[in-house]
C-alpha cells in the first residue's frame, strides 16, 4: 500500500490471532518465515489491510469489514482472482499470493499480496508535491488519475488471463439493481430525494459500449504514486469489485468526487480538485474521451449514478456504526455525507 506513515498500530477491535495467521501462512507465501510484525492501514473506510513485516519480505494482507456485508461487495476470492493475473498486463496491479477462505485462521477469507509504495493522496496535496500550491503538480495529478484509468480500459482481458472475468452482458442493469437493493437495506430513515434518483437512474439506462476490465471504484485515494514525480502512478489498490463491465460506470465513479468549485464537497472527499491547476471535471472528462476514443453523449447518466452510489457507499459504511457493528467515530458523521451527496447527484441530473 502507500508510505509507512499510513500504517498504524492494529485497532483494538480489528485485532486477530498473529500466531496462528503466521502459523498458516509458513510454507505457503515465499519468505513469510516466523512470526511477523503486524501493523493496519489507517486510510480504508471498509475493507480491513495490514502489513505483514518479516525480516525478508513485507506483505499486505486483506480481509472484509467487521459485521454483515452486501452481497458481492468485498470478495476476496473475487480480488485473488483479478490480482494473481491482472500485474501481467497493468504494472500498477499488485501481485497476490494467497487466498484462504477458511474463517478458523483470522476470522474471515482473506488474501496476501506484494506490497506496492508510493504515496497515496488524501483530501490534500502533501508537502512534497507542494502542499496545493504548485500548479504544475496538481495538473500532474489530475491526469494520472484519467490516464491510468483509461490504460486500464484499454488492457485486454485474454492477455491477463481473464476473459472470462464476471458477466458483461446486462452489466449496467444488475449494477442499478443492485445498488437499489443496497441503498433500501442500509435506510435508517426515510429519504425521499435518495429514492426519487434511484427511480430516475433505473428507467433512463443508457446503452453500453464494449465492456472493458473495470475497478469498481476508481479515485485518487486507491492510487500512489512516484514521490518524485506525481504523474506517475506506482500501484492501484482495492480491486474487490473488479471485473469486466461498462467503463464510463468507472468514469462515473470518479467524477462523482470530482468536485467543481462552487460545489460543496461531501464527507468523502478523496480528491483535492479546488486546487489552482487541477483539471476540472469537464476537462478530465473530456481527456479520457481523447485518450480512450469513447463517445461520452450519455455521460450525464453515469455521473448521476456515480454520485449517488457513493451516497450509498457512505450510508452503508453508517448504517454499520449505526447498528453498532463497528465502533469507528470516523464513520458517525457518514450519514451526513451520505445525504449530501444524494442532494449532489440531484443537482447534477439534467
Amino acid at each position: 500500500m502507500g508510505q509507512s506513515l499510513d500504517v498504524i498500530p492494529v485497532r483494538a477491535e480489528e485485532s486477530f490471532p498473529i500466531h496462528r495467521l503466521a502459523r498458516y501462512l509458513e510454507g505457503k507465501v515465499v519468505r513469510a518465515e516466523g512470526t511477523p510484525s503486524v501493523g493496519q492501514f489507517a486510510g480504508g473506510h471498509a475493507n480491513l489491510t495490514y502489513l505483514l513485516t518479516y525480516p525478508g519480505v513485507e506483505l499486505v494482507l486483506r480481509r472484509p469489514p467487521l459485521g454483515p456485508v452486501a452481497p458481492g461487495s468485498h470478495d476476496m476470492s473475487r480480488e485473488y482472482r483479478v490480482l494473481s493475473r491482472l500485474h501481467r498486463a497493468f504494472s500498477p496491479a499488485p501481485e497476490a499470493f494467497l487466498f484462504c477462505d477458511d474463517v478458523a485462521v483470522m476470522g474471515a477469507p482473506f488474501l496476501v499480496m506484494e506490497r506496492k509504495t508510493g504515496v497515496v493522496i488524501r483530501n490534500v496535496v502533501p508537502a512534497m508535491f507542494g502542499s496545493g500550491e504548485d500548479r504544475v503538480a496538481n495538473r500532474k495529478l489530475s491526469e494520472v488519475v484519467v490516464d491510468t484509468l483509461a490504460d486500464l480500459h484499454s488492457v485486454d482481458p485474454a492477455s491477463c488471463d481473464l476473459a472470462d472475468l464476471g458477466r458483461p452482458d446486462g452489466f449496467l442493469g444488475r449494477q442499478v439493481e443492485g445498488w437499489i437493493t443496497r441503498w433500501e437495506a442500509a435506510q435508517h430513515e426515510p429519504n425521499p430525494l435518495a429514492d426519487d434518483l434511484a427511480d430516475w437512474i433505473r428507467t433512463r439506462l443508457p446503452k453500453s459500449p464494449a465492456p472493458t476490465i473495470i475497478h469498481n471504484d476508481w479515485r485518487l485515494d486507491n492510487m500512489a504514486v512516484d514521490p518524485v514525480d506525481p504523474g506517475r502512478c506506482t500501484a492501484v489498490y482495492d480491486w474487490d469489485m473488479c471485473t469486466r463491465g461498462d467503463p464510463l460506470a468507472d468514469l462515473g465513479t470518479v467524477m462523482g468526487v470530482w468536485y467543481e468549485a462552487d460545489e460543496m464537497p461531501a464527507t468523502l472527499n478523496p480528491m483535492p480538485t479546488s486546487v489552482p491547476g487541477f483539471m476540472s471535471r469537464a476537462e478530465a472528462i473530456e481527456r479520457y474521451a481523447e485518450k480512450s476514443g469513447a463517445d461520452l453523449r450519455d455521460f450525464n447518466w453515469y455521473l448521476v449514478f456515480g454520485t449517488w452510489k457513493l451516497g450509498v457507499v457512505l450510508q452503508q459504511i453508517f448504517i454499520r456504526w449505526h447498528r453498532g457493528q463497528t465502533h469507528d467515530e470516523r464513520f458517525a458523521s457518514m450519514g451526513a455525507g451520505a445525504h449530501r451527496l444524494f442532494e449532489l447527484a440531484a443537482a447534477r441530473r439534467w
